[in-house]
């Protein structure tokens, strides 16, 4: 016997909390299965769901008390009032990120000077999110996109291709592809991988056992790619030039020390995210 839509939230609500997972997920499925948006599908709670619909929904939830994401499942993620499209080759964007990018543009977009061009590259890009918003949002800016993964890099493209924006990809770990050709850049962003290694047990199944490790993990302390950044850095910024790092919670004191070895003379800060974290920090050069 099929049910509505109501009765499908409310097991689907319960079976999540029992696998300690977000009750609000059934939602967000059930949004993409009947294809409603979130105030449609709750003017409809009454509405029958099909025999094909109910099962398709069951079979996700069920598959979401396992540990698949939601994401994954959907295919897609929002980010910045924009739908990307998510795999398990690329991390799923989070809204710290989306932070990231909105106090970069705040910092810099009107302190810039708009005759000048601003190369700008997105490092360790993954979906593409940083640097296709980035452009999309200032489209004065060139915009350069590198992973380590190439099929990281194939889903990127699809995005820019999706979303309409002029991004250019490059293949390489960290910043050797720009160091090769003897590109500078005014710009940088980068949520590279900050996870410690010991926090792996803790980590939910959702993120430890489907998102690319290459993504997720920093070393010991999660500071490894923060390290090689500050080496690298030095060879390809230009004078002027801006630096923005996500970072972990409790690990933005250590990467704007980093960071300040490396520019004795920059102006390195560390900003809170809306949760009242340290996770992201700045260089002005």
């Amino acid at each position: 016997m099929t049910q509505k839509i109501y009765e499908a939230l409310r097991w689907a609500s319960s079976f999540l909390i029992e696998h300690k997972r977000d009750a609000n997920a059934g939602e967000l499925l059930l949004q993409h299965i009947v294809n409603m948006g979130r105030s449609e599908l709750l003017a409809n709670m009454h509405e029958q769901l099909t025999e094909e619909q109910q099962q398709i929904f069951k079979e996700m939830v069920n598959r979401h008390g396992a540990g698949v994401p939601i994401q994954h499942m959907i295919g897609t993620e929002q980010f910045y009032g924009r739908s990307f499209i998510v795999n398990s080759d690329v991390l799923i964007p989070r809204p710290e990120t989306e932070e990231l990018v909105w106090h970069t543009l705040h910092k810099r977009k009107s302190k810039s000077a708009p005759e000048k061009d601003i190369i700008m590259a997105d490092i360790g890009t993954g979906s593409g999110a940083i640097a296709i918003t980035m452009k999309l949002e200032w489209p004065q800016l060139t915009v350069y996109a590198s992973d380590l993964s190439e099929k990281a890099l194939q889903t990127a493209k699809r995005n820019s291709e999706a979303l309409k924006a002029d991004v250019q990809f490059l293949h390489g770990d960290l910043l050797t592809p720009f160091i090769e050709r003897s590109m500078k850049l005014d710009l940088l962003l980068s949520n590279p991988p900050y996870i410690p290694l010991s926090d792996r047990e803790t980590l939910s199944t959702v993120v430890a056992d489907h998102e690319p490790e290459l993504a997720l993990y920093g070393g010991e302390d999660g500071l490894d790619l923060y390290r090689r950044f500050c080496e690298q850095l030095p060879k390809v910024l230009n004078p002027g030039a801006f630096v923005g790092f996500e970072v972990g919670a409790g690990q933005g004191e250590a990467v704007a020390e980093l960071l300040q070895q490396a520019f004795p003379q920059a102006a390195v800060t560390v900003e809170y995210d809306i949760n009242g974290k340290d996770r992201m920090v700045f260089m002005k050069i």
